[in-house]
């Protein structure tokens, strides 16, 4: 198996290519320090986490920033603190200020020239709509929660991916998904038999940050530390 064997790649959106831990921790940081949460920045992303993860499961349906506005909200009551309306709806607007990595553009731009493009993303169109600005590509097919009416890592999300893959005349097994979250992308993509390549941004950081643990431990086709060197290994197996 090789990266020439595929003609389309399926992208999580935020952890992979957009820094969501740096947009979340820019809003969790600060209101923290505001009303005297004695909590470290990972620990603070770890039991995000959680909530948002129970949150999207529990309201499936829900707008993304819906999601975000609970889960600070649910946030604050895990610590005792009462969360207000301006302190919520922060967080629950902050998408379009989140920042691209800093080689997702550049990769993308070149695994365009190869590869059809397609985003499976735990957000709603609007939020997409700001990051997309920032990622600089034009995507083959976007697929949000507000398209699917569920959240990753629910199966269905990905069967979607599937039928939307195939509209754009590519064959089943010429698809890759490509993602940083194992829980959100790994564990439910292989489930349906997809190949997938890990973008490990977080590397040697301990913990799981914003994502939580996988309930599996998957094995991925293949590791990379960033987008760039994903895109830099696509270009060497294409001409070989």
């Amino acid at each position: 198996m090789h990266l020439t064997d595929f003609d389309a790649l399926s992208f999580d959106c935020y952890g992979t290519l957009i820094d969501w831990e740096a947009g979340i921790s820019a809003v969790l940081g600060p209101w923290a320090n505001a009303h005297g949460v004695a909590a470290s920045s990972e620990e603070l992303l770890e039991r995000y986490a959680q909530i948002e993860a129970r949150e999207e499961a529990e309201h499936p349906t829900a707008l993304y920033p819906d999601i975000l506005d609970a889960a600070m909200r649910n946030l604050g009551a895990s610590f005792g603190v009462d969360v207000g309306s301006a302190d919520a709806e922060r967080l629950a607007t902050s998408v379009g200020d989140w920042p691209a990595f800093p080689d997702s553009p550049a990769a993308l731009r070149a695994l365009s020239r190869q590869y059809k493009l397609v985003i499976l993303s735990n957000v709603d169109r609007a939020s997409f709509a700001m990051s997309n600005e920032r990622l600089g590509v034009e995507f083959d097919a976007i697929i949000t929660a507000q398209d699917v009416g569920s959240y990753k890592p629910t199966l269905n999300n990905f069967e979607v991916l599937v039928q939307r893959v195939r509209a754009l005349g590519v064959e089943d097994g010429r698809l890759l998904h490509v993602a940083q979250s194992l829980f959100h992308d790994h564990v439910p993509a292989q489930t349906l038999g997809l190949r997938t390549v890990w973008i490990d941004r977080r590397g040697a950081r301990h913990g799981w940050g914003a994502t939580p643990p996988p309930p599996a431990a998957p094995t991925p086709d293949w590791t990379f530390p960033s987008m760039a060197a994903f895109a830099a290994a696509c270009p060497s197996e294409k001409n070989a």
